[in-house]
């Protein structure tokens, strides 16, 4: 058993799926026994019982630039140390045998992972680390997951000289959003953000939040000043209330715009609302951003400050409001939208802890359009004579009618 199996035991963690390399074996070996293969690239196989993955033991020699550029040799003469020697961590580079009790003597452990794991250090294996640009991602996701673990400075300095030396431009985006989405659901995801950042790779793959660092905002609205500091505050807000992946991505983008404010207004970002929404397109269609996340950051991005005011807003205002934001036909996605927003309001210093009156406000205001009984008014609006848009317009002054309602009586129970 290699892998994550065997180093979240170590840790005491609770293990997800176990993975096995199989030495001394040949494909036909497995078929044999009723494996299934199922590897593309190199010799993986199910197991016929239990359906976990079984791997030939391999060893790989880079071939090419990017995640494809390998040549992979898995032969019955590979060893298990050989192996483990391609893999990117020495925390992930320990083996135990079948039937293990979970005790740290009883593993095989070639290159120092329990050493480091004990140690809290993520450390690269041998140097054919700098052969996958992919690893440069997985170890700021490993940084996100276990955020009390520091990077070997051996391991950074690798990582910049991989991105000195192009390989990060040669990452394909479905490889960077799956890393990037793993790292973002992780507890601590501003780490992984801010080695990229420390490595060179941000400015490389997400420019567009990379230059967020240095861009000062108003101190009296943001006491953390550096925008940059804000997003990652925002992020780890959105960690600190599970929020999904969505809304973990919006949070991520929400600001992009105020990267590109001229230097002449700042710390002013009139506007930045409409540019965070260009960027966030760009963004989106590089990496292949999946559109329940680019749907949702959207609307973050361009409607967060309006939210954040929404408190001010009379029954005309909520209901363009509610509209924009599409809430009456995704009530789900506008329940995401308002806990990135909330994220982004309590991902200030000194705000943590602060309550966000406008997501309770704004979910019951949303309710109150809801309750509206469309049908009945449509017939009315017919039954007077109304047609196509007119029938629409009955039902619009229905609903800021209920919310008008509505605002009365919350401003008479707050009176």
């Amino acid at each position: 058993m290699v892998g994550g199996a065997v180093r979240d035991r170590l840790l005491g963690l609770p293990a997800g799926d176990r993975d096995w390399v199989v030495v001394g074996a040949t494909p036909e070996d497995m078929a044999a026994r009723g494996f299934v293969p199922v590897g593309r690239d190199f010799p993986v196989f199910l197991h016929p019982e239990t359906h976990e993955e079984y791997a030939l033991a391999r060893t790989e020699r880079k071939s090419g630039r990017g995640y494809r550029g390998f040549a992979v040799h898995a032969a019955p003469e590979v060893t298990l140390e050989e192996d483990l020697a391609r893999r990117d961590l020495t925390i992930n580079a320990i083996a135990a045998p079948a039937g293990w009790s979970g005790a740290a003597g009883e593993v095989l452990d070639p290159y120092g992972g329990v050493r480091d794991l004990r140690a809290g250090v993520l450390r690269h294996v041998t140097d054919a680390f700098r052969e996958d640009p992919v690893r440069i991602l997985r170890v700021a996701r490993f940084a996100a997951r276990f955020s009390d673990f520091r990077v070997a400075p051996e391991t950074l300095e690798l990582m910049r000289a991989m991105v000195e030396e192009g390989e990060a431009d040669h990452l394909v985006p479905e490889r960077v959003w799956q890393e990037l989405s793993r790292g973002l659901m992780e507890d601590k995801p501003s780490r992984m953000f801010e080695l990229l950042r420390a490595c060179g790779a941000l400015a490389v793959l997400l420019p567009e939040v990379d230059r967020l660092w240095g861009v000062p905002q108003r101190a009296e609205y943001h006491p953390e000043v550096d925008t940059g500091v804000h997003v990652m505050m925002v992020l780890d807000m959105a960690a600190r209330l599970d929020a999904p992946l969505a809304v973990r991505f919006a949070c991520l983008t929400h600001d992009l715009g105020k990267g590109t404010t001229p230097a002449d207004v700042l710390p002013r970002h009139i506007g930045h609302e409409q540019r965070s929404g260009r960027l966030l397109k760009g963004l989106s269609e590089r990496l292949r951003v999946p559109n329940e996340c680019r749907e949702m950051a959207d609307v973050v991005a361009r409607e967060h400050g309006n939210i954040h005011r929404s408190g001010e807003l009379g029954a005309a205002a909520l209901l363009r409001l509610l509209e924009r934001c599409d809430a009456l036909r995704k009530p789900q996605r506008f329940a995401g939208v308002l806990l990135a927003c909330e994220c982004d309001a309590r991902g200030r210093l000194g705000f943590e802890d602060s309550p966000y009156p406008q997501r309770a406000r704004l979910s019951e205001a949303l309710q109150q359009a809801l309750a509206v009984p469309t049908a009945e008014v449509a017939a009315e609006a017919a039954a007077q004579g109304a047609q196509g848009a007119q029938v629409g317009a009955w039902i619009r002054r229905a609903r800021e009618q209920a919310l008008a309602a509505w605002l009365r009586g919350a401003d008479r129970s707050t009176a």
